[in-house]
């Protein structure tokens, strides 16, 4: 499976890419692949204030519920409301189509992990 390289991870398996002041946050595929089918996405409104290992929504598949978590603090500033009408996108495409919300961070991406440092992760 191929990393992209040009965001960081969270050992949680999110990830964040910058987009001018933004970070637009996902899981990644690894993420979708084990939780198999998505059926239902939660995601946060626009203004919810994130902090840092609080869950701030949730993805229900056929296999398992897994709680989302953002490891930067922010302010959601967009979901991805396509996910409402489906959910899948997340499976068929985690690093694009599958994004979750755009945060506007207010605080350092301290702690997030490298494409490389990610993929030794997984693949341990």
């Amino acid at each position: 499976m191929s990393v992209p390289t040009d965001r960081k991870y969270a050992e949680s398996h999110e990830w964040y890419l910058p987009e001018g002041e933004l970070l637009i946050v996902g899981i990644t595929q690894f993420a979708a692949d084990e939780l198999t089918d998505i059926t239902y996405v939660e995601l946060p409104p626009a203004g919810t204030e994130l902090q840092p290992s609080e869950p701030c929504g949730g993805i229900e598949s056929v296999k398992a519920y897994s709680e989302v978590y953002c490891a930067v603090p922010g302010q959601v500033v967009e979901v991805n409301a396509a996910l409402e009408e489906n959910p899948g996108l997340i499976n068929e495409d985690a690093f694009d189509k599958g994004w979750m919300m755009k945060i506007k961070p207010s605080g350092p991406l301290d702690g997030l992990l490298e494409a490389a440092d990610y993929e030794k992760q997984i693949s341990s």
